[in-house]
């Protein structure tokens, strides 16, 4: 340790890189976090799944965000017109009100204790997360943007960063690149690998006063997530609860959607609002308290996600889509998984990639089963609205959706999904046939 300064150098404050600072400090280890913002800053992706409970747990985070006031989320809803023309991503045949939901308590999950997770305000949840592992020792440095990365000598990885007008150097025995989609190392050693299928962007902003039981059916669901789906092809909108009286809405669809200038862009979104009448009444009738943000390049996988002394987690090794809200999930348990590593790692002195192996396997499989799922869900929509309605498969889906992912090479159910879906596609007389979609790849079977 004596010609280093510090154990585990993390490029990046978002919940991959708080949350793997929590656990390394908490357990003793030097930690030094360089974030290139200011906290608080806005940050899109405000709805959490239960798998994130059992971190928060781990790491002495839950009765801080308990205490926070975050609006609780007990379940999740899929909508779509019920009186619409069938597009690609109509439920229609299968569900009578067009409206399929589930609650997170119709399955136990190891490690969770409560029958909810968080819808979160990003800026402040992330602060809480960046504050509560300083807490625990992590020594972090905001507004300070890293340059590079020496790993020349792997067993004292370098990372360079500007302070002021000053260029600093920092030595340490392991690097972690949680710089979310800047993805810092994944662009330096050149192993980021684009999706051209998964091209999904996002027009998002939040909405005063949006009464969002109007399309619950009658369930009174307001604390749920809902996914609302358009008569645009491959095109949804998340409804999130952000505080009682403030919603977060966002319409997703492909790049070739998406208009160029800002202008067109907001005309966009409320023509895409504009399918869904109630939806898109409802909104005009709230008062948009944000201006209207934009995401994009959603999806990517790296050909590496570590090597020798250095790992990549959350955001800055792999997104998939945000179809399903596992983003912050994935980030925070990719910070559980390379912690157990890197601890075993600091006790024999040796940060060689092999040293990294359980957190490869467990996060490669996560992410495959995540990506698979998602490619079946695009694929033909219908099939997962009937497994949510069938008995047989329903708990199956549910821990796909709780977050729990890692335990098994391939789900079963997504094997009978698959075995389905190439039922489908073989035979142009089935009933099924004409709801398959065209967003379906498989760009990363070798990347895997």
């Amino acid at each position: 340790m004596s010609n280093v300064d510090f154990d585990v150098g993390i490029i990046g404050g978002g919940p991959a890189g708080s949350a793997t600072a929590s656990y390394l400090s908490r357990a003793g280890l030097k930690c030094v976090v360089f974030e290139r913002e200011l906290f608080p800053r806005p940050h899109v992706g405000e709805s959490l799944v239960p798998a994130a409970t059992r971190v928060f747990k781990e790491i002495g985070f839950l009765d801080t965000l308990e205490k926070a006031g975050f609006p609780k989320k007990y379940g999740a809803a899929w909508t779509s017109a019920d009186r619409a023309p069938v597009y690609a991503m109509q439920f229609e045949g299968l569900s009578a009100d067009c409206h399929v939901d589930i609650r997170f308590e119709e399955r136990e999950q190891a490690g969770v204790d409560r029958n909810y997770t968080f819808h979160v305000d990003r800026a402040k949840f992330d602060l809480m997360l960046l504050q509560h592992a300083h807490q625990l020792g992590a020594e972090v440095y905001e507004g300070v943007r890293v340059r590079g990365v020496d790993l020349s000598d792997p067993t004292q990885p370098t990372v360079h960063f500007k302070l002021g007008q000053q260029d600093i150097r920092t030595r340490v025995r392991m690097v972690i690149d949680a710089s979310g989609r800047h993805t810092l190392l994944g662009n330096q050693l050149k192993l980021k690998v684009l999706d051209p299928v998964f091209n999904q962007y996002a027009l998002h902003t939040w909405f005063e006063g949006y009464d969002r039981n109007r399309l619950s059916h009658g369930r009174g669901q307001p604390e749920y997530i809902f996914i609302h789906f358009l008569p645009l092809t491959n095109t949804w909108v998340w409804q999130i609860p952000i505080t009682e009286t403030v919603t977060s809405i966002g319409v997703v669809t492909q790049k070739s959607n998406f208009a160029k200038s800002r202008q067109d862009r907001e005309q966009f979104f409320w023509e895409c609002l504009r399918s869904r009448p109630e939806l898109y009444e409802g909104l005009r009738a709230a008062q948009q308290v944000t201006p209207l943000k934009e995401e994009g390049d959603y999806s990517y996988a790296m050909r590496e996600i570590c090597g020798d002394g250095f790992a990549l987690v959350g955001d800055a090794a792999r997104f998939v889509d945000p179809i399903f809200s596992s983003g912050v999930s994935i980030a925070l348990n990719s910070g559980r998984l390379i912690s157990h590593d890197i601890l075993a790692a600091a006790e024999h002195g040796d940060f060689r990639h092999e040293r990294f192996r359980t957190f490869e396997t467990l996060m490669r499989r996560g992410t495959r089963n995540w990506y698979h799922f998602i490619n079946l869900y695009y694929r033909l929509n219908v099939l997962f609205t009937a497994f949510v309605q069938d008995p047989r498969h329903r708990i199956d889906v549910l821990k796909l959706l709780q977050g729990d992912m890692y335990d098994e090479d391939e789900p079963a159910v997504l094997a009978e999904m698959r075995r389905i879906v190439r039922e489908v596609e073989r035979n142009d007389q089935h009933i099924w046939h004409k709801y398959l979609g065209s967003l379906t790849s498989s760009t990363f079977s070798e990347v895997f």
